[in-house]
């Protein structure tokens, strides 16, 4: 198997100048502190304290997982995830990747597996309209909630709970799998009430850097995608990721290069931008993993930091005709990763049309293939010509070995990254307010002073025309 290559020429300032580019010296000078956070590192996973690291070796849960979706396909054409977050990114990222860009639209002789729906937004129109054209007796629901504290996936499952209740009477529980903690939570205790079947978040595996878990990989398996040939990708690059030198290990390279882009040159945002349509949600997936672990307001020793890139996506070539002026001529503020990959599986000829017309000549007998790589090649050269410091990491083929080396690159690189900024990169404690807001003025009880307070306080800003 090939492995997944890292091209940072481009971020260099041998290619886009000294005030945008970095020196070979500016990232040799991370070395000492490379080495230090990567003992710090090896020393937490040997003790277990960071369990995410071993998850590419979970091959014997792996098989427990396929022998589940099989049975699972037996009795259900549809799968549902009711997830939000960590807990249905990863998902359709390994969907968008692996599956058939119609997979849902498949004849079931044509399909790999179940159809896969991940409702990871409450919207109450988009969620009814799930619920109205599914048939509710080939259908399976996924709940993924560490604490089953979480609102938006507890009020689905609330709704699809009563709903089951009411259509399949007694034989509800057969169309529920709840994805929770061992041992702890609401989830647990509903599931340990009904006796719904289960799978284990592991301990320790915070929710973005679940991908490689039941909580992704059950779904992934039960719509027929190879999660084996993922854990083989990821245990991989886990190999490459031993080493501490920055040149030898992609991940911490990719981590490096960020945090001096950002605290040394300004680049205050990182675009990933897929030149695949199958690793667009990849780039979605990396969204979360990037801001909330390391957009920190403390430092280890709680001194005001305020850290962290924001991350952005986009597609190429879609958004070649709406972001890409902004990224060449604009704030010089923005580093750019495209992803690519060097083989595509379809190949499709340009028939020599049109021939009364010569401005479309040229496309006449070409491919289309020939034409996305150059569209890519041409972004990537006009901001490098514009001294917009960007970098590819290229795949040999967007299968299941290469996406599980790209994710796993991906989570390593954020853990190293913590270290370089001095953050938690495994807490969100911003994102913990906003859900007790919402316990707040949902009516949780426990929370009738925040709830008060907030009142009190909207009512005093508020400003409207």
């Amino acid at each position: 198997m090939s492995d997944l290559i890292l091209d940072y020429t481009n971020v260099m300032s041998a290619a886009v100048g000294e005030d945008n580019g970095l020196t070979d010296e500016e990232i040799s000078a991370l070395a000492p502190r490379a080495k230090q956070i990567h003992e710090e590192l090896a020393s937490l996973r040997a003790s277990g304290d960071k369990p995410f690291y071993d998850l590419p070796y979970k091959k014997e849960e792996a098989k427990k997982l396929k022998r589940a979706a099989g049975a699972l396909a037996k009795n259900f054409q549809n799968f549902v995830v009711l997830g939000i977050g960590g807990s249905a990114l990863g998902t359709t990222a390994m969907m968008t990747a692996l599956a058939h860009p119609r997979h849902n639209n498949l004849s079931a002789r044509k399909r790999t597996g179940a159809r896969l729906y991940v409702a990871d937004n409450i919207d109450p129109d988009e969620f009814s309209a799930l619920l109205e054209t599914l048939s509710l007796k080939d259908t399976v629901f996924n709940v993924v909630s560490k604490s089953g504290a979480t609102a938006e996936t507890m009020s689905q499952f609330m709704i699809v709970y009563d709903l089951l209740k009411a259509r399949m009477g007694k034989e509800w529980k057969k169309h529920v799998i709840a994805t929770t903690d061992p041992k702890n939570g609401i989830l647990r205790r509903i599931a340990d009430k009904y006796r719904l079947k289960t799978f284990e978040v592991p301990l320790g595996v915070g929710g973005r850097f679940t991908a490689l878990t039941p909580v992704c990989m059950l779904p992934a398996a039960a719509a027929g995608l190879d999660i084996t040939a993922m854990l083989e990708g990821a245990a991989a690059m886990d190999a490459r990721c031993k080493s501490a030198s920055l040149k030898e290990n992609p991940a911490y390279l990719f981590a490096a290069i960020h945090y001096l882009m950002d605290t040394s040159k300004g680049k205050k945002m990182t675009v990933m931008m897929p030149y695949s349509y199958r690793l667009k949600d990849v780039a979605d997936w990396f969204r979360q993993l990037w801001a909330e672990s390391l957009g920190k307001k403390q430092d280890f020793d709680g001194n005001p930091i305020y850290a962290g890139q924001t991350p952005i996506k986009a597609l190429g070539a879609t958004d070649q005709h709406s972001q890409v002026q902004l990224y060449v001529e604009g704030p010089h503020d923005k580093l750019v990763c495209f992803l690519e990959t060097e083989k595509i599986d379809s190949q499709l000829t340009i028939p020599p049309v049109f021939g009364d017309e010569p401005e479309l000549e040229y496309l006449g007998g070409a491919t289309m293939n020939h034409l996305y790589a150059v569209e890519k090649d041409g972004t990537e050269y006009a901001l490098t010509v514009n001294k917009r410091p960007n970098m590819t990491i290229r795949l040999p083929q967007v299968d299941a070995h290469s996406l599980g080396q790209l994710l796993y690159m991906l989570e390593v690189a954020t853990a190293f990254a913590g270290g370089l900024y001095r953050v938690d990169a495994f807490d969100q404690p911003g994102v913990e307010f906003g859900k007790k807001y919402a316990y707040a003025m949902m009516g949780r009880k426990g929370y009738e002073k925040l709830k008060k307070e907030i009142e009190s306080g909207e009512k005093k800003s508020r400003r409207t025309v």
